[in-house]
């Protein structure tokens, strides 16, 4: 078994903590990587406070990581010890369900293997990226190109904020010609503008927050909206063709479905603790969609990787230290990160 140190919740109410633990020995197609950065989502916050149920404790969070190879099992052909690597969201699928022959792994049928807060298979719990280190089978590690390397830190927040957002925009088919929301400034929201940004599409960014305006245009949105200010709301219904919302806290779906003409999208990747309740006129009108995204499989996860590579796309980050994770934490619940926090894994030695 490899030795590994990490940062545990060992219960709902209480602060994560050092915990020392096992991970699998290296199996033929197993690629072991030294976590260098670890990225804070907010799902680790709703999985740690037990916010969506099912938590398994005690539970190491974490599924934006990045890091570097430090061995490789005997079938592995992608990796070399040395290389630059990333894990995201999961670490296993069934393989061969339509889905994950469609290179879906995402939505496996059997239900993928999450990299935390999940059973493998043969029923062993999982451990995430707050850690030193993480064993994982070649085909749920992607490869970071070496263009990416100075901003490695900004780069893991692409393993579930960039794909998150990065997967819905492709699918939509978002580029030049469309009139596109972007609801809420955050970890996804600040992704989710800078690619549609980046895909020659018309942006316009809806927050609650006036200071965040001057951020807003920086990062590429074409138009800002204060989304409180009711009459700067009613400009835009029946303007856009597709909205990706962003949030992870209540809010009124109806306002920003009224926004959409016809035929348009709502898209919800932020995921509040309470359900929504959607009006039936909400919808019928303009024959407007509410559909949902989750991340991308593997082959999309390293496109998009490519993809920022390619076009200098990175996350905007804080780094903090494992010794600050509650406040990181209550930062990130009260909107106070600009706007993803990263965890430099060398403080676990510190």
């Amino acid at each position: 078994m490899i030795q590994s140190v990490g940062y545990a919740a060992k219960s709902v109410a209480a602060s994560l903590e050092r915990f020392e633990f096992e991970r699998r020995d290296v199996r033929p197609d197993d690629v072991v990587v030294e976590i260098a950065y670890s990225g804070i989502c907010h799902s680790d916050i709703h999985q740690v406070r037990d916010e969506w149920g099912g938590a398994i404790f005690p539970m190491v969070p974490g599924h934006e990581i990045v890091g570097y190879v430090t061995a490789v099992g005997s079938a592995v052909t992608k990796f070399k010890v040395g290389d630059l690597a990333g894990v995201g969201v999961m670490v296993d699928s069934c393989k061969v369900c339509s889905n994950c022959e469609a290179d879906e792994e995402a939505y496996c049928e059997k239900g993928f293997v999450g990299t935390y807060n999940s059973k493998d298979y043969e029923g062993v719990l999982t451990r995430g990226g707050y850690s030193n280190n993480i064993v994982v089978a070649e085909r749920y590690v992607h490869t970071i190109s070496k263009k990416l390397e100075p901003k490695l830190a900004a780069v893991a927040p692409l393993l579930c904020a960039g794909i998150t957002t990065y997967s819905p925009l492709r699918h939509w088919k978002i580029g030049p010609g469309k009139k596109v929301g972007i609801v809420g400034l955050g970890g996804l929201g600040h992704m989710g503008l800078k690619f549609a940004h980046s895909f020659g599409a018309h942006v316009v960014l809806f927050t609650t927050s006036a200071g965040k305006e001057a951020d807003a245009l920086r990062l590429g949105a074409d138009e800002v909206v204060i989304s409180k200010d009711a009459e700067a709301m009613a400009k835009y219904k029946g303007s856009l063709d597709f909205i990706l919302d962003c949030v992870s806290a209540p809010h009124d779906i109806n306002l920003y479905l009224s926004l959409l003409r016809l035929d348009g999208t709502v898209c919800l990747v932020g995921l509040p603790e309470t359900p929504m309740e959607v009006a039936s006129f909400s919808t019928v009108v303009n024959r407007r969609s509410l559909a949902g995204s989750m991340i991308g499989g593997m082959k999309e996860t390293q496109e998009m990787l490519d993809y920022c590579a390619e076009n200098d796309i990175v996350s905007e980050i804080e780094l903090t230290t494992v010794g600050e994770l509650d406040t990181a934490y209550d930062r990130v619940v009260k909107s106070d990160v600009k706007y993803r926090f990263v965890i430099d894994m060398k403080s676990l030695n510190a």
